[in-house]
């Protein structure tokens, strides 16, 4: 980490500020059989296949793609795209406390996330934070993706902001080296408590973890 002026803090959403998994919904579909539904996403609705989708495909197209494919599967892989909205949980609230306390500070915030054009608006009614934002970057709505580096160009160029002097929060290796890279100070998201003590050591003036209630576990993050 580097130590100097910070302007802004921008953060991923799917698996920092949001707890998505379509597992939520596939666990029903299955009716607990785990085995299967696990080799259903692994093979069928694949993350490479979901990742296209967060680039700028249509889920008509993405859809109707899998089921030529997969006929025999179709009413499972129509259930991803029309009933989405059951992949979201609910916010990571000690993510949310962070989010707050730099609300409170004054420190401009900003999201860069790869997620679906079409289903974002689900998530933005759904999570009052996402209004707490100076500026959100989706993926889908611009036709690039993480850790693509144009997408990151495209949010400084979008706020104004010079890489030196953001702070980026992601819990994505490959993400966080792809900020890194254009300069950013790149934190690699592990869970809340580990964040409030990162951004502290960078100078920023969030509460200290410590005495702290304690947020529930950060699960290991859904490919997508």
């Amino acid at each position: 980490m580097r130590h100097g002026r910070v302007d802004a803090v921008v953060f991923d959403l799917g698996g920092v500020l949001i707890d998505w998994d379509p597992r939520y919904l596939y666990r029903t579909l299955f009716d607990g059989d785990d085995a299967a539904m696990e080799r259903f996403l692994a093979e069928v609705t694949t993350p490479a296949w979901n990742a296209e989708q967060d680039a700028g495909r249509t889920w008509r197209e993405a859809v109707d793609a899998l089921i030529a494919l997969h006929p025999d599967r179709r009413d499972v892989i129509v259930a991803y795209d029309e009933r989405w909205a059951e992949m979201l949980g609910g916010p990571i609230d000690g993510t949310v406390d962070v989010l707050a306390d730099l609300r409170r500070i004054g420190i401009r915030l900003a999201a860069l996330s790869n997620w679906s054009a079409e289903k974002f608006p689900i998530a933005r009614e759904r999570y009052p934070f996402l209004g707490w934002f100076d500026a959100i970057v989706i993926s889908g709505e611009v036709g690039m993706a993480k850790p693509d580096p144009r997408i990151f160009r495209h949010l400084l160029e979008r706020t104004g902001l010079a890489a030196e002097t953001v702070v980026y929060v992601d819990d994505a290796p490959a993400n966080v080296a792809a900020a890194t890279q254009l300069g950013m100070t790149a934190v690699r998201f592990r869970d809340p408590e580990t964040l409030r003590d990162d951004l502290r050591r960078l100078g920023l003036a969030v509460a200290a973890s410590e005495g702290r209630q304690a947020t529930r576990p950060v699960r290991p993050r859904c490919a997508r």
